[in-house]
């Protein structure tokens, strides 16, 4: 029997907690009813929606669960956020504002309305440590500004924004203000209240729940254009038969999020400077992406230079981690998140992200520190001594 790699890589997805499997199993088999029937299965299937939808608006401290929509991923709910709002305050202007370090959905979606809709894009830079800073989003606004897109966390190199500052410069304008927080959710980060964000996209399987199925926060009094039309679902946002198994398994991770049934974030953040500390002084030169202190507490972004990170990864079979976003995985081309921050192509190929989560353990860490350092020790060239 084959021993399963060391799993570092849970910004790209997470292990499905049995909890939660244990609690969609009856929709799949004894609790198949369709949540619109008028029936008792019906409406067994419908109550089970309606505690998920109100578990994840307590993740997110929506108002309350009417906040709540299903799709069927973050990127779903980014395109939905985007398009629908952007549209639905179409007579007001025109103009939408992102950051360089987007994921690609948020990225797609807004190109969408330039080529498709005559929408004109500002995408604005960001510093070292992949901050944006709110000033430079206030330069950029103008009259017929009608959304700003800003990631909460980025999904290569963990820096969080400052999404407060930046609803301060937003609302007084009426300007809707959307973030993915596909990764910050699952960490307890997320609370739309506090940040003052008008959208707010999320995926429960990168919070150890399944995959193909998000949600998108809608502030109350949002105006959102519908993208997928058909039925009256989603309170007419988002047509077809709900993924009843999935919005369950979605609300019982963020469940357990709330209700402290998972390990504190200050763990995971713990392991995590421990595989970096063992790194940095093992490995010559190598170097930290993303801010060191706001940043997701299980990133771990790290330049090796000299190296292939592909090839690295390659010689360790051992270890599962990535290069950058799983979305960009095969593309050839350098993240557009790296280069941002001022890596060079080269920098960026050189670069690893090393994902922590709640499965990880101590043992984990050491062993995939030495497995890191033995295998790049044996991949970069020894200096030649001068004569």
């Amino acid at each position: 029997m084959n021993t399963p790699p060391i799993y570092l890589d849970h910004q790209a997805t997470t292990p499905l907690d049995e909890r939660v499997l244990e609690a969609m199993l009856p929709f799949f088999t004894s609790e198949y009813g369709n949540p619109s029937s008028p029936h008792t299965c019906g409406r067994t299937a419908a109550r089970a929606i309606r505690t998920a939808r109100q578990q994840v608006a307590d993740l997110v401290g929506a108002k309350n669960e009417l906040e709540i929509v299903f799709t069927s991923g973050a990127t779903e709910a980014d395109h939905l956020a985007i398009v629908g709002a952007a549209l639905a305050t179409r007579p007001h202007g025109g103009h939408l504002v992102t950051t360089a370090i987007e994921h690609r959905a948020v990225l797609a979606a807004c190109q969408r309305l330039v080529d498709h809709h005559g929408y004109t894009l500002t995408r604005v830079g960001v510093d070292r440590h992949g901050c944006v800073h709110p000033a430079d989003i206030a330069a950029v606004l103008t009259p017929t500004t009608v959304l700003v897109s800003v990631m909460h966390a980025n999904n290569e190199i963990g820096t969080l924004q400052r999404l407060a500052a930046i609803a301060e410069i937003t609302a007084p304008r009426g300007i809707v203000l959307h973030t993915d927080a596909a990764q910050s959710a699952g960490c307890g980060l997320l609370d739309v209240a506090g940040l003052g964000v008008d959208l707010a996209s999320l995926s429960a399987h990168k919070l150890h729940g399944p995959k193909g199925i998000g949600a998108l926060y809608i502030r109350s009094g949002t105006r959102i254009t519908a993208q997928q039309t058909g039925g009256g679902q989603e309170r007419g946002l988002r047509a077809g038969t709900p993924n009843v198994p999935a919005i369950v398994g979605f609300g019982a991770a963020a469940h357990l999020i709330t209700t402290d049934a998972v390990p504190p974030p200050p763990r995971t953040r713990a392991l995590r400077d421990r595989l970096q500390d063992r790194l940095l002084a093992a490995i010559p030169g190598a170097t930290v992406n993303g801010h060191p202190h706001w940043r997701l507490p299980g990133n771990l972004s790290l330049t090796l230079p000299g190296i292939e990170a592909t090839d690295l990864l390659d010689r360790i079979p051992g270890i599962a981690a990535s290069t950058g976003s799983a979305c960009n995985t095969g593309s050839g081309e350098p993240s557009h998140v790296l280069t941002a921050i001022g890596l060079t192509r080269d920098q960026a190929r050189a670069t690893l992200r090393l994902s922590i989560g709640r499965t990880t353990t101590d043992t984990d860490i050491d062993q995939a520190a030495d497995l890191i350092t033995r295998t790049t020790h044996t991949l970069i060239p020894a200096p030649v001594n001068a004569a």
